[in-house]
C-alpha cells in the first residue's frame, strides 16, 4: 500500500442499454463465470416482465425498489473487554446500495419459480410494493439496530 497517494474509488459506468448505473451494478452482481451477456439478458427479460405486469417504466420501478430496500443503519460487531457487542452504525451512500443489491439477489434466488429472470422480476415488484424477502431483511436489520441502541456510544 502506497504511503503517498490515496487510491480513488472507481465509479460504475452507466449500462449501455438503459443508461443507468444501478442496472450496471445489478448485472455485475449477477455475473457467473464471466458470462456478462447472459447476465444482461436475464436483467433485460426481468425488466420486460416488470413492464408487462405493472404497466410502469421498469427502470423507475427498479430504482424505487432499491430505495425501499436500502437500509439507513446496520450493526457491526465491536469487541470491548472480552465481549462482542453489536454496535449500530449509519450506512453511507454506496454501502447502502451494495447491501440492497445483495439482499435483492439473495431473496430472488431463494424464491420459487422457473427462471431466474422471473424470480428477479417478482422480487423487484414485491420490493416496489414494500413486500418480499429483501424488505424483510431490511426490517430485521433496523430492528436489531434499534434493540442495540444502548451500545451506540461504543465506536471503533
Amino acid at each position: 500500500m502506497s504511503r503517498r497517494n490515496i487510491s480513488k474509488k472507481k465509479l460504475a459506468t452507466p449500462d449501455f442499454l438503459y443508461g443507468n448505473i444501478l442496472v450496471n451494478l445489478l448485472v455485475a452482481r449477477i455475473i457467473k463465470k464471466g458470462k456478462k451477456n447472459l447476465a444482461q439478458k436475464i436483467v433485460q427479460t426481468s425488466f420486460e416482465i416488470i413492464e408487462t405486469r405493472t404497466g410502469l417504466d421498469s427502470i423507475k420501478v427498479f430504482e424505487k425498489a432499491i430505495q425501499n430496500i436500502t437500509p439507513s443503519v446496520e450493526v457491526k460487531p465491536c469487541r470491548v473487554g472480552g465481549s462482542t457487542y453489536q454496535v449500530p452504525t449509519e450506512v453511507l451512500g454506496y454501502r447502502g446500495i451494495t447491501l440492497s443489491l445483495k439482499w435483492l439477489l439473495k431473496a430472488s434466488i431463494s424464491r420459487s419459480g422457473k427462471t431466474f429472470a422471473l424470480k428477479l422480476a417478482n422480487e423487484i415488484i414485491d420490493a416496489y410494493n414494500l413486500l418480499g424477502g429483501a424488505i424483510r431483511k431490511k426490517e430485521e436489520t433496523h430492528k436489531m439496530a434499534e434493540a442495540n441502541k444502548a451500545f451506540s456510544h461504543l465506536r471503533y
